[in-house]
C-alpha cells in the first residue's frame, strides 16, 4: 500500500513520535523513508529582541542536519530504506506547507506523516498550522501524529 512515504520532521516530541509510525508502517509496508526538515524561521518573527538572522539561519540549519542525523540513526537501526532532504523556506506555515506539499510530489510520495503540535493562541491565529496547511495544500493522505499528553514546546 504505502512503498514512498515522506516523513516532515522538526524534532519536537509530536515529530518524534511521528518519526516512530513512519518507522512501523515502513517496516509493515516495506516502504522507503524520506525524511524532511524544513528550516522554518517563523520564531524569529516572534522575538522581542533584535535578531541577527544569517547567525540565526545557521544555527537552524545546524539543528535540522542533527534531526535529520537522528531521525537516519532510528530509520537505520529499525533496517528502514531512508533518504533525507533539508529544504531552505521563508517561514509562514503556509510556505513550510507548501514545501513539503511540493516534496511529496516531486518524490512521489504515498503517505506524509507529520507531527502536529496542537498550537493554540495568538500565534496559531496570525498563522495558522502547518499540518491544517499541508492537509490543505496536497492529494495524498496525511497522517498526522500528535504528542501523546500536555502540551509540544518545540
Amino acid at each position: 500500500m504505502y512503498r514512498r512515504i515522506l516523513l516532515a520532521i522538526d524534532g519536537s516530541r509530536s515529530s518524534l513520535n511521528a518519526l516512530e509510525q513512519a518507522v512501523s508502517m515502513a517496516l509493515a509496508t516495506h516502504a522507503e523513508v524520506c525524511a524532511m526538515f524544513v528550516v522554518d524561521d517563523s520564531d524569529l518573527y516572534f522575538e522581542v529582541s533584535p535578531v541577527d538572522r544569517p547567525w540565526q539561519l545557521a544555527d537552524m540549519i545546524a539543528y535540522g542536519k542533527q534531526v535529520l542525523a537522528h531521525a537516519g540513526g532510528r530509520l537505520s537501526a529499525a533496517g528502514v530504506r531512508w533518504s533525507s532532504r533539508l529544504v531552505e523556506t521563508p517561514g509562514s506555515p503556509a510556505e513550510i506547507a507548501e514545501a513539503i506539499s511540493a516534496e511529496a510530489d516531486h518524490w512521489s510520495a504515498d503517505l506524509i506523516v507529520m507531527g502536529t503540535h496542537g498550537h493554540r493562541g495568538a500565534r496559531r491565529v496570525v498563522l495558522g498550522s502547518v499540518s491544517e496547511h499541508v492537509v490543505s495544500k496536497t492529494v495524498r493522505p496525511v497522517l498526522l501524529v500528535r504528542r501523546q499528553s500536555g502540551c509540544d514546546t518545540r
